[in-house]
């Protein structure tokens, strides 16, 4: 076996073992202690974070940060690669933005000069535009950890009136719109709620494990098909213009019917608990949206603009 596979193999070894010794080495791979020794300062040198535990019962131990064996990539699996990283660049918090900055810069330096040429353009002609938001969310890492470790964590969270504190056991964290949401078991209430992430004050980690019931993806395709509890129908005429505003609302698009060449509506059940979005969304489209049902939201609107009206008297 030539010494640069050796080395490549060890490197794959080390990284399934928690400890070793310089004996475990040598037996591994057919040479001396003295041999295995060297070459474990060999990958200490290149960057392979390696502790050494001195005394009888010593030997080796890999750090947390463990380093993988080298991944070559051809040039499109390059560009997929920071194609992915520009979906994340107009989020304020990142749960691994160091390591993220850390893939980009030795990927690129790995790229021949025609291809560094090409993703130095890429952000001239492609991007995921999203509202940047300016509030951090300083905690996500900590909540991806835990839920990947089935963590319970105590939290302070900033509400609508004041602040709370509570117990809570992570499913994960998803993006939406320019913000970071982590659905949670509510320990004290023993029910899944929604929080922010950048309205969570102050985190602690208890290390209790506490395994959900359910996981982040199906708590995300219960939220999306589950039927409301409190349902109402919403029927809306819409304008050629608030067809096209409609088709932009993922909530509304899949239920917009064409009537006619300028005209259409929409005819779904919403919960009531939706009731004020709902009403908000249809007042900005004015004369291009008109409630038919439900009179509550009729109702709202008119006294928006009741309010709206008296306001600028």
């Amino acid at each position: 076996m030539s010494k640069t596979k050796l080395l490549f193999d060890l490197i794959m070894y080390v990284n399934t073992k928690r400890s070793f010794t310089a004996e475990d080495v040598a037996h591994e791979f057919n040479v001396s202690v003295r041999t295995a020794h060297r070459y474990l300062m060999e990958l200490s040198e290149i960057g392979v974070p390696l502790y050494t535990e001195p005394g009888r019962n010593g030997g080796y131990r890999i750090l947390n940060n463990r380093v993988l064996p080298p991944i070559i990539f051809n040039e499109n699996e390059a560009f997929a690669i920071f194609f992915a990283f520009q979906s994340l660049k107009f989020y304020k918090s990142l749960p691994f933005e160091i390591d993220i900055n850390s893939v980009s810069r030795k990927l690129y330096a790995g790229l021949p000069s025609d291809t560094r040429n090409k993703i130095d353009n890429l952000d001239s002609v492609l991007s995921f535009w999203n509202k940047k938001r300016g509030i951090p969310s300083p905690f996500i890492k900590e909540i991806i950890e835990a839920a990947l470790e089935n963590n319970k964590l105590y939290i302070e969270y900033k509400s609508k009136y004041k602040n709370s504190k509570k117990e809570i056991s992570p499913l994960g964290v998803y993006a939406y719109d320019g913000f970071w949401y982590m659905p949670a078991l509510d320990l004290n209430h023993n029910e899944i709620k929604l929080f922010r992430l950048d309205r969570i004050l102050a985190l602690k980690n208890t290390r209790e494990r506490h395994n959900p019931a359910i996981n982040l993806n199906e708590w995300l395709d219960n939220l999306i098909t589950q039927e409301p509890s409190d349902p109402l129908r919403l029927y809306v005429e819409l304008t050629r213009e608030g067809i096209r505003q409609c088709n932009s609302q993922h909530w509304l698009e899949p239920h917009i019917k064409i009537a006619g060449q300028d005209h259409g509506y929409i005819d779904i059940i919403i919960d009531k608990s939706e009731l004020e979005f709902a009403s908000n969304f249809f007042l900005l489209l004015g004369k291009n949206a008109k409630v038919i049902e439900p009179q509550e939201i009729i109702d709202t609107i008119r006294k928006q603009l009741q309010d709206t009206l008296q306001h600028y008297s």
